[in-house]
């Protein structure tokens, strides 16, 4: 995980321009999340930069959102202005809070570059709510045009993470296999196919 870290640290201060030309698909993002945390308390993983959790922050009750990368969460505290978002340095693998502590989960565009995302889901399925909501968007690589096909090997060459790549059909079954009943999802039109997937615990 230090490699993803370092890469992550390194790369905070263009995450937002580097991610600008998805805003459309982001918006769109958004609007279904809001309706979700709606008066809820909230977890968000993989926060990043918070571009999430200070789009959706005015629905929520609260949120705490969370990243490994230290300059990430340093980004994100920049223009932090909502006494309801609080934003910390976390390991999703192992995190410090009790046992269904949360209505709902984020996490988001972060399954597919974690080498044991079955883990991470392992620690979001301890921490949720018996009764909560996973909310688990995700870039489906495998399967894309052959444009996203280059951006993917050049961005694989600058050193991004990538360990899962799938379809949307794949991703979603392997959300199914891992203990979660995928409730809604949506494929938004991005850089490359962003998998939107709404889940509850299939076992509690």
């Amino acid at each position: 995980m230090q490699e993803h870290k370092n890469f992550w640290d390194k790369n905070a201060g263009r995450y937002d321009r580097f991610m600008r030309k998805d805003r459309a698909a982001y918006e769109e993002m958004y609007a279904l999340i809001r309706p979700v945390v709606k008066g809820k308390t909230v977890l968000e993983l993989a926060t990043g930069t918070g571009l999430i959790a200070k789009n959706i922050v005015n629905a929520a009750a609260h949120i705490e959102a969370t990243d490994a990368s230290v300059e990430m969460i340093a980004e994100a505290k920049r223009d932090n202005q909502s006494a309801k978002l609080h934003f910390s340095v976390q390991d999703m693998f192992r995190l410090p809070y009790a046992d269904k502590s949360f209505d709902v989960v984020i996490v988001s565009n972060a399954l597919h570059i974690v080498p044991q995302p079955e883990k991470a889901l392992a620690e979001i399925h301890r921490v949720l709510k018996d009764d909560g909501v996973l909310i688990a968007p995700t870039f489906t690589h495998a399967g894309n045009s052959f444009s996203g096909k280059v951006r993917a090997f050049f961005m694989k060459l600058a050193g991004f993470p990538l360990h899962s790549k799938w379809t949307s059909e794949e991703y979603l079954r392997f959300l199914r296999q891992n203990g979660w009943a995928v409730r809604k999802s949506v494929v938004l039109k991005a850089s490359f196919p962003l998998t939107y997937a709404e889940c509850e615990k299939t076992e509690v």
